[in-house]
């Protein structure tokens, strides 16, 4: 037995969803910091000026996160005077902005409601932030306790995003999925845990079934429902299921072996100023699927892939043979495989590879 607590987030979505700012927000105080990336407060900053014209909440200003999230930039933010005379921090952007923004609420113990802007990641529900160095690499997450106070998902604005970050978001999404249910395989889980690794399955059916239109509703600017579903999945299925089963500050359960495929791809120069995250994880995905025997689910998530442009080959990803040779003993050493039903090996790995090749060629011939 233990004694434990779970915070879940709240969140609002609609295409006039800031109008409920002020009942949300006026509990915490008046006088607010916004912080995000340039873009995303441009895109932002007019509908919520608007939703809070007539209240008495006050936003001091919009303030440029610094450009990674890193804890220098954490530190900077919070030495600025009006970020200490405000009552809550609005976060405003992707993911990076709104990982900023969560790590200064802990540091400041100020509130923090998110508006993301893209729906690549589920950054703004989540429980952890993803920090780096100030050049960009990878340094740790940063996990806690209480995930953002709420979060405003106002579609209007996700529609007229850049479809690319949706686009990626997919492959991210339904990895969740795979690495959760084959990371926990066969273990007696805490209730958290079971529950995280079943509610898994809601990050990949919508994709499936309304992915291909919210793409094209993207395209067209249009808040759909169909992207109003994939949306929930990317921001908040997957947001719930990653606090469920990162309850114990591991990624034991929320990580696998196509996170493990992107970590050794991005050692390779300039890979990741080319190819984003998610896209390249929804082709770890397909690997992962053939190295645990899962042909049926290769087929289908192979045919969504190719239906929605996402990557099904090396040649997608601008890699040769002999690069991907020479990453795979990488591979079983990042963390993302350590906690793992069986042991993956660079044989295994070789093997997979080839049969991804052969399938390309029956497509390709």
């Amino acid at each position: 037995m233990q004694n434990y607590s779970m915070i879940f987030p709240a969140y609002s979505i609609g295409t006039d969803i800031y109008q409920k700012i002020s009942s949300v927000c006026r509990p915490y105080g008046q006088k607010i910091i916004a912080i995000g990336g340039y873009r995303a407060i441009q895109a932002a900053r007019p509908q919520i000026d608007q939703a809070i014209a007539h209240s008495d909440l006050e936003i001091l200003d919009y303030v440029w996160y610094g450009g990674e999230a890193s804890y220098e930039n954490v530190a900077a933010l919070e030495s600025l005077p009006l970020v200490q005379a405000a009552d809550m921090i609005f976060a405003i952007g992707g993911g990076k902005a709104l990982d900023t923004c969560k790590c200064l609420s802990v540091k400041t113990g100020k509130p923090v409601f998110t508006f993301p802007t893209i729906a690549a990641t589920c950054a703004a529900v989540t429980t952890v932030a993803i920090m780096y160095y100030t050049d960009g690499s990878f340094r740790e997450p940063f996990f806690f306790l209480q995930p953002p106070t709420h979060a405003f998902i106002q579609t209007d604005i996700l529609a007229t995003a850049p479809p690319q970050y949706l686009w990626a978001g997919l492959g991210d999404t339904y990895a969740k999925y795979f690495e959760t249910t084959v990371s926990s395989r066969g273990e007696c889980l805490e209730h958290y845990n079971a529950i995280g690794v079943q509610l898994s399955r809601q990050c990949l059916e919508p994709l499936l079934q309304y992915g291909q239109a919210a793409l094209t509703d993207n395209s067209a600017r249009r808040a759909s429902y169909a992207l109003e579903q994939v949306i929930l999945a990317v921001i908040v299925t997957t947001g719930l299921v990653s606090i469920l089963v990162t309850r114990e500050h591991t990624a034991d359960y929320n990580s696998g072996l196509a996170h493990g495929i992107f970590y050794a791809m991005t050692t390779l120069p300039h890979f990741e100023e080319n190819h984003l995250h998610g896209a390249v994880v929804g082709f770890g995905v397909l690997l992962m699927l053939l190295c645990d025997g899962q042909l049926k689910e290769f087929e289908r998530i192979y045919q969504f892939n190719r239906a929605v442009h996402l990557p099904v080959s090396m040649a997608d990803l601008q890699i040769t043979a002999e690069q991907m040779e020479s990453l795979l003993p990488l591979i079983p050493e990042t963390k993302d495989v350590q906690h793992y039903p069986y042991a993956v090996t660079v044989p295994m790995l070789q093997e997979a590879f080839q049969q991804l090749a052969l399938r390309n060629q029956q497509d390709f011939a």
